[in-house]
Formats: C-alpha cells, sequence, structure tokens
C-alpha cells in the first residue's frame, strides 16, 4: 500500500511539472497555480516518504534547485504571456536573480562555517571548559538551509500570482520585497556567525588541553575501536565493553577512530577520544597505558599496536565457531582472551602458531543481565526467539539461515502456535540481496500473523505506552551525552560527568524493557531492529532461542534454556556438532524444518529436554566457570597484564641504564 501510494505521488510530481510550461504557454492562471501549489506540496511529501527517489532525480541532475528554479522560469512566462508590465517583469527577474546568487553566498559561508568548526579529536567525559570554543550556530542558520532559502521564493511567487489575478501590481512587489527582504537577513545572520567561528581554537591549543587532561586522569587501559563504515550496526562491539570496563581496577580510556561512533556510543563516565588521523593518534599523551584492548580487526589497529610500551590484547565481541574468533590476525597481539576452555581449543585447533601462554580464559563479563531457566516464568505461548546471523563478508563465512530456510522456518512456527520475537544481526542485507529479502518476507508474515491477533486490543496498548518510552528514550540520550550538535559542539559541552548518573541508567533502561514487553501483550510477534529492547532483554524474554553459527548461541548458553541451532546444509549430526563447538547442547534443526514439532515438545514438556544436561557442560567449557566471577578473572587478567608489562618495562629501563654506564667506563678508559 505505501508503495503504491509513493508511486502515485511521484507520478503527480511529474505531471505538475509537466504542466507548468502548458499552463505557462496558453496561459491559464489557475491551471498553473493549482499546478504549482502540486508540485511544491508533492515536492516536500515525497521528501520524507521517498528520499531515495529524491536522490534518484539528483543524480539526473533534477535536484531541489534545479526544480524550484524551472518552477520560476515558467512563472516569469505565464506572467509574460499575461502582458505583465515590463517593470514588474525585470523586477522579478532581477529578485529572483538576486534570490539564487544569495543562495549561493549564504552556502559558501555555511561550508566555510562547518569546515572552521572541524577539530583534530573529539572527546566526551573530558572538562574542556578552558578551550573557548564558540556555540554552533542556531539551527534555523544551520540545518537544511539550502531548503529553508530555496522555499522564500513562496512570498514573490504569491505576490505576483495574485497581482496577476487582480490586475494590480502592489501584491508582486510586496512579496517580491519580502523575498529579497528575509534573504538578506538570513546571509547577514549567517556572517554574524562566520565572524563567531573565526575565535575558534588552534589545533595546537586543543592538543594542549586534552593532554593536560589526560595527564591528570592517567589512562592505564585503553579499549580502542575502528571499523571502516561506523554506524549502530558495529557500536554494539564497544558498547557490550563498557559497563566491564567501569568495574575495573586500573583506570579505562575509550579510543575511538571514526567521528560517527559518538551518535552510536553507550553511556559511560569512562573518558572518550576519537581521533580520526594517525599523526593526531600519535600525539596523544598516552605514556601511562598500559593495556589496549581490542573488540575487533580492523586495518587501524596498526596505529596503535606501534606503541611498544603497552601490551596488546585481542578481546573480540563475541565467542563463536566462526572464523573470525580464531583468526590468524591475532597473532600480532601480545595476549588473546577468549570466554572458555573452548575458545582457547579453538585457536589451538586452526594451528596459527600461537601460542597457548598468549591464550587467557576471561569468561563473558555481559552475561550477568541474563536470567537462568529455572528462574524464567513462561507465558501462555511458548516465546521463539529466531536471531540469525547475517550473510559475512563472504560465501566462506555465511553461516545465515535467512536464504536457504529464514521463510519456511517461520512459517512453520507460525504453524505450532507460538509467539516469535524475531531479531536479525544488525548487518543482515548489507551484502546480499537475497538475505534482504528473505528478512523482508519475514517481517510481512508475522506483520500479518499480528493482524490475526486482536491488533485493535494491541494497538491501543502501543499507543498508551509510546509516550512514556519516548519520554525514557531521550532522557537516556540525554544521560549518554548524545545531541544535535556538531563535533566542535560536542567539544564545547564535554564537562567530567557524575558518576552516580549510572543508577539512574540502569533504572530508565529496566522501566523501558518493562513497560515495552507490557504493552506488547502475550501473544503478539515482535520484531526487533533497534539498540532497545536488547539482546539479552530478549533472551530473558524466550522460552527457546532459534539460531545460526555465532557468538548469539554462545551467549544464550549462559541462560541453560533450550536452544537449536539451523543445519541448512543438512550435515550429519555427528559431523555438525563436530565441527561446531556450540552445537553441543543443540537441538539441529534441519532444512525442511521437519524436526521442529519435537524439537518444541522440549519446551512445551520440560521433562522431555534430552539436551538439558549437555547445555550444563557445555557452559562452563565455552563461557568458563561460574566462580570465580567473569568479572573477577577479567579484572585479574588486566591487572596481571598491567602488572607484566611494568616489570618489563622497569627492565628495559635498568638495562638501558647499565649500558649507557658501561659505555661511560669504557670512554673513561680510552680516555
Amino acid at each position: 500500500m505505501h508503495r503504491v501510494v509513493d508511486l502515485l505521488l511521484v507520478l503527480l510530481l511529474g505531471l505538475g511539472f509537466a504542466a507548468l510550461p502548458v499552463f505557462a504557454l496558453l496561459p491559464s492562471l489557475w491551471g498553473f497555480a493549482a499546478a504549482a501549489a502540486v508540485t511544491y506540496a508533492v515536492d516536500e511529501v515525497l521528501h520524507v516518504r521517498a528520499p531515495s527517489f529524491v536522490r534518484r532525480l539528483a543524480v539526473l541532475h533534477l535536484d531541489r534547485t534545479m526544480r524550484f528554479a524551472v518552477r520560476t522560469v515558467m512563472l516569469l512566462a505565464l506572467a509574460s504571456r499575461m502582458d505583465a508590465p515590463g517593470v514588474v517583469l525585470v523586477t522579478a527577474l532581477a529578485v529572483f536573480s538576486g534570490h539564487f546568487a544569495m543562495m549561493m553566498l549564504y552556502t559558501a559561508v555555511h561550508h566555510a562555517i562547518r569546515r572552521r568548526r572541524v577539530l583534530p579529536l573529539v572527546v566526551r567525559n573530558l572538562d574542556l571548559s578552558e578551550l573557548s570554543i564558540p556555540r554552533q550556530p542556531p539551527a534555523l542558520l544551520d540545518r537544511r538551509h539550502l531548503r529553508k532559502l530555496l522555499h522564500l521564493d513562496l512570498p514573490a511567487h504569491a505576490g505576483l500570482l495574485v497581482a496577476l489575478i487582480a490586475g494590480t501590481w502592489e501584491s508582486a512587489y510586496a512579496g517580491l520585497a519580502l523575498t529579497v527582504g528575509v534573504t538578506v537577513a538570513a546571509v547577514l545572520a549567517l556572517l554574524g556567525q562566520y565572524r563567531k567561528v573565526r575565535r575558534m581554537p588552534a589545533r595546537d591549543e586543543v592538543f594542549a588541553e586534552v593532554n593536560r587532561q589526560l595527564e591528570d586522569y592517567r589512562p592505564e587501559v585503553v579499549l580502542y575501536f575502528s571499523f571502516a563504515a561506523v554506524s549502530r550496526d558495529f557500536m554494539y562491539q564497544v558498547n557490550m565493553w563498557i559497563e566491564t570496563l567501569e568495574q575495573l581496577d586500573l583506570r579505562p580510556l575509550i579510543i575511538l577512530r571514526e567521528g560517527a561512533s559518538f551518535r552510536h556510543l553507550s553511556r559511560t563516565w569512562i573518558p572518550v577520544v576519537c581521533v580520526p588521523k594517525a599523526d593526531d593518534l600519535a600525539r596523544l599523551e598516552l605514556s601511562g597505558v598500559r593495556v589496549v584492548l581490542y573488540p575487533g580487526n580492523a586495518g587501524k589497529n596498526v596505529h596503535m599496536l606501534r606503541v611498544a610500551e603497552a601490551k596488546h590484547v585481542f578481546i573480540g565481541h563475541g565467542d563463536s565457531d566462526k572464523l573470525a574468533s580464531s583468526n590468524r590476525v591475532s597473532k600480532v597481539y601480545d595476549e588473546i582472551w577468549v570466554a572458555g576452555r573452548a575458545g582457547r581449543d579453538r585457536y589451538q585447533r586452526v594451528r596459527h602458531a600461537i601460542s597457548d601462554s598468549a591464550i587467557v580464559e576471561v569468561g563473558r563479563p555481559q552475561l550477568s543481565p541474563i536470567r537462568l531457566h529455572a528462574e524464567h516464568v513462561p507465558g501462555p505461548l511458548p516465546v521463539v526467539l529466531y536471531a540469525p546471523t547475517w550473510e559475512g563478508w563472504s560465501d566462506d563465512d555465511c553461516h545465515t539461515s535467512l536464504i536457504p530456510m529464514g521463510v519456511a522456518l517461520v512459517e512453520k512456527l507460525l504453524a505450532e502456535n507460538v509467539r516469535i520475537v524475531y531479531k536479525p544481526h544488525p548487518l543482515t542485507g548489507k551484502r546480499s540481496a537475497e538475505a534482504a529479502a528473505a528478512d523482508k518476507a519475514i517481517r510481512e508474515l508475522l506483520r500479518a500473523d499480528n493482524e490475526r491477533r486482536d491488533p485493535a486490543a494491541a494497538e491501543a496498548a502501543n499507543a498508551a505506552a509510546r509516550p512514556r518510552l519516548r519520554e525514557i528514550q531521550a532522557r537516556l540520550d540525554e544521560l549518554a551525552g548524545r545531541h544535535d550538535g556538531d563535533d566542535a559542539e560536542q567539544m564545547r559541552e564535554a564537562r567530567v560527568p557524575d558518576r552516580a548518573a549510572a543508577a539512574e541508567w540502569q533504572e530508565l533502561r529496566a522501566e523501558w524493557h518493562r513497560i515495552f514487553w507490557e504493552s506488547q501483550g502475550a501473544v503478539r510477534h515482535n520484531v526487533i531492529l533497534k539498540q532497545l529492547p536488547n539482546l539479552y532483554e530478549c533472551f530473558n524474554q524466550a522460552d527457546i532461542l532459534i539460531s545460526d553459527v555465532s557468538s548469539v548461541v554462545a551467549d544464550f548458553v549462559a541462560s541453560l534454556k533450550p536452544y537449536v541451532l539451523t543445519n541448512a546444509h543438512d550435515l550429519p549430526d555427528h559431523e555438525f556438532r563436530a565441527a561446531y563447538t556450540t552445537a553441543g547442547g543443540a537441538y539441529l534443526l534441519d532444512r525442511r524444518c521437519a524436526r521442529l514439532p519435537e524439537i518444541l515438545d522440549s519446551v512445551r514438556a520440560p521433562h522431555t529436554d534430552p539436551m538439558a544436561l549437555d547445555r550444563r557442560t557445555l557452559k562452563e567449557y565455552v563461557l568458563g566457570p561460574d566462580r570465580p566471577t567473569s568479572m573477577e578473572c577479567f579484572n585479574t587478567a588486566t591487572n596481571a597484564l598491567a602488572a607484566k608489562g611494568e616489570a618489563e618495562q622497569a627492565e628495559a629501563a635498568t638495562e638501558a641504564q647499565q649500558a649507557v654506564s658501561a659505555t661511560a667506563l669504557q670512554q673513561t678508559g680510552l680516555g
């Protein structure tokens, strides 16, 4: 239905612009006025409903500026055909030309302001109030400026059309004067903002102040993250480690390499520095850093790996049987920290010449919010969490079930009368059109089935919950330090945070999840695409998980609930379990999903759950023992490696001093 409406709007826009020259040349004043109004209105609607179509118009050199220019030229043609006085036509032409010239000037000044406000780095949770950074220009002048300036032609257009209708020209002059006056005022206001932005601090001044703050804070552990195309799809790799870092004995620091990272960084009191350029990274005062943690393998990691004084550790962003969890690139790190014995064995099997002593088992500290199977209270319908992985960067690492069996699986689940929580991987469809199509089909299946399941009551509950959910989300964004300003505004507002806000953050997130799940009811399917509700809250709602070979399965093992691994290639069970560690406690689902009714019996009748004991054994093997806790293990490993690094540096300094002394003695003897 939405697609049909969009197509009708596109057709209407095309017909409107096609009609303008026809009505201008006839001439037909009322026809032209109607066509112009249609093109104005539909243009605005399409920018909201179909931005991809608008972008395609720009590729064809029919961007918004060109469309406004065409409408203006056709209006002048209409006025000429209706024998408007020459002085009116000349004045209108001069005003419209001046309007476009001032738009170009405004755009040039706007770009100059943005360039001057670009800083070599951006920080959060450090007090940079000593830097005199001017405020960002007001949103009225800064955001969507071209769109606003173009629409300033409305008074001139309206005035000229009214004058043509009335046959008197006062309204034309008034409209033209209003367009010129407001446009000139906007340009002058922006020039005033340009004067302010010329007082931006110099690069050296910025680095000096940031380094002074780092010297006062004295960071000892760094979480370092880079990814070529940072978005919320990737920032989970950082966000999952924040609470763990906050509980360390040593002082943590987060270093990011892409400016977009800040938009999706979760709340934290930990100082955060974003440094896009490698040369600028080298200027940071990091002499006290003893341990650097890497949640992902990225090309820019080499810029930090060259810091010889620190110990470098690959911690990853999940434990799975994928190739990424035993990558040969990991040899460049001093140590590799894995969750449990399974991670150690995985690296040993691939024989990448990684020393066993370089692998340290630290558990998974992030899993503490996951409730155990014994604490779970089932609802009226079994809740099946279907969380397929994505298609991977290549076919060699493609484990997703979406393409070969995802749609059929969901259809069979619907036939089994269960409630489905569908949470696809954030990167689903990024590489494969087939995966994107399967994802879309599944969402449509669930939407249609929800329509059958008392939609009026569900929608009423959702509508009642939305205001409070939006209110909580706004406060969470505020606590996270997110704002609509540019990087310079982020620096201007940077302050040392109140650590007590962490308690409010946790309470609000808990309230958000409670309200959300209550508003969904006990039978409605859910498609989870946003950061909230998070993955572990989905675990807590589920009676059983269906997933692919991925870290999602390893994390779900912590709950001891039944889970299913998709065997899309129908390998014999013994081969599949031998190939994938996490299959040791899993039910295996064939491509045709013939085993599905039998598997769901493990939820409907728990006494028929033959894999329960296997899951208990697998949990310790994959995630490590319950005691000491994962947080204690992680903290101990961090402290031990930092101490080792300090000892090695002290030993190196002693050897260097001894070498200097020996050289001095030799020179004295020669003398």
